[in-house]
């Protein structure tokens, strides 16, 4: 038995020293040798690695690269041997031809954006009622976020003429989560267009204190399956959704970012910053794009429906959301399509 455990350290001695033979490249004097960034995430083992805004994507342990989310080698995977990332020559020769290979001219644009007032028609939303001086006074969700989905189509149609900005709805018509994500998934584009997905709602609470606007994102521990099972081989396609599902975790944390701080900068002096949250909402987490759900405020609250209530109020919202969101495109356009901070 101890001869045989003797045997075993011995063979498990000789592999680790052939994966370092062989493995003999650390991904970091790689990255300085092709004066590119790298981006790693320690969790899930995935490396992004950019350079005039062409990416390549890998993972250790699996032979699969990608290239600007369009372009698929498989090659020596990657292997991680006490905390560092090791590849092979190949695997180095493979991400310098795809780097150096362009001409740094812009790879991806928002081609579209789609806005989605919540609610509608026969489902009003939260519902805010209050005695204000003696009078009645109510307040609907639905009618909240299309004035402000309305107006922030109009800014971002004026703004940009090339792009297509959308509304799931322009009425006070019922729609539901499931038409809202075929809407958006349906939404045609080029291939080296993406598109980003808004929503917009007002929140509720029992506590009638509650006060504040918010903008939520997916969570990262979701996975939703993003490309069609004919667009790759099937042995690839986990690689691949897990691949693009960062980008598109990164891009909405972004555009949450961008978004929630031009909020505060517009109304943070008279409704709280209640921050960015993650959850795994319907429409978030079923659209195959980055999408994020803007709460404008709470219509439960007396003061804060009060504001809700007025047009030059929300146009101050509008104004926000609208600059968060035009922060974001150039961000993205500018970085070529790649997100990382």
């Amino acid at each position: 038995m101890k001869q045989k455990k003797i045997v075993l350290v011995l063979y498990c001695f000789f592999f680790y020293l052939l994966c370092c033979f062989a493995q003999n490249i650390n991904i970091v004097d790689l990255t300085q040798q092709l004066n590119a960034d790298l981006y790693w995430d320690t969790l899930s083992g995935t490396g992004i690695l950019e350079k005039k805004g062409h990416v390549v994507q890998f993972q250790t342990n699996e032979t699969l690269v990608v290239a600007d989310y369009v372009l698929m080698k498989i090659t020596d995977a990657p292997v991680r041997i006490d905390g560092n990332v090791f590849v092979t020559e190949n695997f180095a020769e493979c991400v310098r031809s795809f780097l150096d290979s362009g001409n740094g001219e812009s790879l991806f644009t928002i081609g579209a954006v789609l806005i989605d007032p919540g609610h509608g028609g026969k489902d009003s939303g939260a519902v805010g009622k209050h005695n204000v001086d003696g009078k009645k006074f109510e307040i609907y969700e639905k009618d909240v976020v299309l004035k402000v989905s309305e107006e922030l189509y109009k800014k971002l149609k004026k703004t940009y003429p090339d792009k297509k900005i959308l509304m799931t709805r322009s009425d006070d018509t019922f729609l539901s989560l499931e038409e809202r994500v075929e809407m958006a998934n349906a939404v045609p584009l080029d291939s080296h267009e993406a598109i980003l997905y808004v929503s917009i709602h007002a929140n509720s609470a029992f506590d009638k204190k509650a006060s504040g606007f918010e903008v939520w994102y997916l969570s990262p521990g979701y996975r939703r399956t993003i490309i069609a099972e004919d667009a790759a081989e099937k042995e690839i396609l986990p690689i691949l959704n897990t691949m693009l599902e960062e980008e598109f975790t990164t891009e909405s944390t972004l555009i949450a970012k961008f978004i929630l701080e031009n909020l505060d900068a517009a109304v943070g002096d008279l409704s709280p910053n209640r921050g960015i949250k993650e959850e795994e909402w319907f429409v978030v987490r079923n659209a195959n794009m980055p999408s994020v759900l803007v709460e404008v405020g709470f219509v439960s609250n007396e003061k804060e429906a009060l504001l809700l209530a007025d047009e030059s109020y929300l146009r101050k919202v509008t104004a926000g959301i609208y600059n968060g969101l035009a922060a974001f495109i150039m961000h993205f356009e500018r970085s070529r399509g790649f997100t990382g901070e």
